[in-house]
């Protein structure tokens, strides 16, 4: 590297606010062990322009940064990737701004003609980021503005493959989090394989964008000792894991959970097509807790035929065979199902919503949960760039369309354009159908959760993490005073990961911060948690909160109730 000039340090960002994509987290442990100083922020909770501007002046104080990336994987988050960018120029303009993604790759040229991006990165990012980074003149499958404002770009060639994917793997945990709650907010997202072999209708991702847009003529695994090192890497600092469809076999998985103890983590695992039950035996045989979530395409056998027939939709479940594996799962104890599918997809008809509902009611009469959402539309998806084959329209096609759409979306929405019938009679139909299944739905989920209490109910604080961190390393040294830095926070899970925060020595006087339980409130919630540390009855609890923190009856039921909903308490 001789001559040239290195980026780094260098710091990844989502563009969504939530938890980024793990693959920024795969990005940072290559650059990590290719020499470049990398950081991440996993979580992004900023909804205001202001406090993304806040946030991210705070983190350039901090990580001073040579190259910013930015992961816009989701094509939702488009609006929000630019802001970043423009946001990052405006806080420093020596700052190199690189986007990548599945989205950016998608839409290279409307990105690389903005002036706050430096360069868009095509398909799998680590090796053209680690070349970027390292000074090379022309960095593999790296678009990069000519003198003249023009996007340049190198033919695209696959830089991954099962050979070229050997060195990427979870790594450098310790190293490359700003604060405790960015590392406590991964999720355990694994990828075992990239890519996909379908082309469904609905989907962006599918076989034929892939391979145009990233080069991936084909999906495959990653080594097995790879995804070892992955769990080897992650296993003591999260308390789940998350897996999509392209897991593979239980064999494979097997041997990647070799020597890693995972008996008292959670798994949740996305699955589509039939699965076999040596999978659902391993899942639910190496983890305390299994989520699957089985995805039908749609709850109409006859619709989701006619789809197969055609190819356009992935392999999926008929009726028989979702039923005979509701029931093989049901074996489990310990196995949770879900069965999701899409609404308002191609070929409706009055027969095929009155199946939709039929199958919905079976489903949740087995007890398992539905879910369920209407067709959404998705850049380079084969239904939103041509609806007409369909007789359907779309709310968003072009880049600028999308962009358009949420720019004029509301702080803290989350819609996204949609894909409907021509046929307003049709439409009206499938949106009631849509509607009833909603509620169906989220009756279900509900009664599920509901837990009735009443002063002779025995609760337990089931709470099975309490970790406590100084204010400073919790929250990152640079979004913290230093006169409350050493200021102790008590963290709590419930056993479903909802998370709290407590900072009871922190009065909203000193500093405020929206993801604590602060002064007053925090000492409340730990008094609380701890009336419970035994089964108690709720009426006990309530006398004890009102002589320790002078907690009126009435409060101190909320507070139980808000803890109960949480699954921070549990009937004992």
């Amino acid at each position: 590297m001789h001559g040239r000039r290195v980026l780094s340090p260098v710091l990844l960002l989502g563009a969504g606010t939530g938890e980024a994509t793990c693959g920024i987290l795969y990005l940072a442990g290559y650059l990590r062990r290719g020499g470049i100083e990398a950081f991440v922020r996993l979580y992004d909770g900023d909804e205001t322009e202001e406090a993304v501007a806040r946030s991210l002046e705070a983190m350039v104080a901090r990580v001073r940064p040579r190259l910013v990336g930015i992961s816009l994987k989701w094509f939702h988050h488009v609006h929000r990737a630019l802001l970043l960018a423009r946001t990052l120029r405006r806080i420093d303009p020596e700052i190199r701004i690189v986007v990548g993604g599945n989205s950016a790759s998608y839409w290279w040229r409307e990105l690389s003609g903005f002036d706050c991006i430096d360069h868009v990165i095509l398909g799998d990012g680590e090796l053209p980021l680690l070349a970027l980074c390292q000074g090379a003149p022309s960095p593999p499958n790296c678009i990069t503005r000519a003198p003249d404002g023009s996007p340049r770009r190198l033919p695209l060639a696959y830089v991954q493959g099962t050979k070229n994917s050997e060195d990427v793997y979870y790594s450098h945990f310790n190293d490359i989090f700003l604060s405790r709650q960015d590392l406590h907010a991964y999720s355990g997202w694994v990828a075992p394989g990239k890519g996909c072999g379908e082309n469904c209708l609905y989907c962006g991702g599918a076989r034929g964008n892939q391979k145009a847009d990233f080069g991936r003529a084909k999906p495959f695994l990653r080594p097995e000792e790879n995804v070892r090192r992955d769990h080897q890497e992650t296993a003591h600092r999260t308390w789940q894991y998350r897996y999509d469809f392209s897991g593979s076999s239980a064999e494979f998985l097997q041997s990647t959970w070799a020597g890693v103890d995972l008996s008292r983590h959670s798994c949740t695992y996305f699955l589509w097509g039939v699965a076999r039950m040596e999978l659902i035996d391993a899942l639910a045989q190496t983890f305390e807790k299994v989520y699957m979530v089985l995805d039908i395409g749609c709850f109409s056998e006859q619709q989701r035929l006619e789809q197969m027939r055609r190819g356009l939709l992935k392999p999926c479940a008929t009726d028989w065979q979702l039923m005979e594996l509701i029931e093989q799962c049901h074996r489990h104890p310990n196995l949770d199902v879900e069965v999701s599918g899409i609404a308002g997809l191609p070929f409706a008809s009055a027969a095929t919503l009155e199946e939709e509902v039929r199958l919905v009611k079976r489903v949740i009469g087995m007890d398992c949960v539905v879910g369920y959402q209407r067709l959404e539309a998705q850049p380079g998806a084969l239904v939103t760039e041509h609806p007409a084959r369909f007789d359907m329209e779309t709310e968003a096609r072009t880049f600028a369309e999308f962009l358009e759409y949420f720019e004029q979306r509301e702080p803290g929405e989350v819609t996204v354009p949609m894909i409907r019938f021509r046929d307003a009679a049709l439409e009206a139909a499938v949106q009631r159908t849509s509607d009833h299944v909603d509620s169906l739905m989220w009756e279900h989920r509900a009664a599920r959760r509901r837990i009735a209490i009443n002063g002779r109910t025995r609760l337990l604080n089931t709470a099975p993490s309490t970790l406590q961190f100084k204010l400073g390393d919790w929250l990152g040294q640079h979004r913290v005073p230093a006169k409350v830095a050493q200021e102790q926070v008590t963290v709590v899970r419930s056993v479903d990961g909802t998370g709290m925060a407590c900072a009871p020595s922190v009065s909203p006087r000193r500093f405020t911060d929206p993801t604590l339980d602060q002064g007053e409130d925090g000492k409340i919630l730990l008094s609380t948690l701890a009336a419970f540390e035994r089964p108690t009855t709720v009426s006990s609890a309530v006398a004890q909160l009102g002589a320790k923190v002078r907690l009126d009856p009435d409060s101190a039921l909320e507070v139980i109730e808000h803890l109960v909903d949480g699954r921070f308490l549990q009937p004992a």
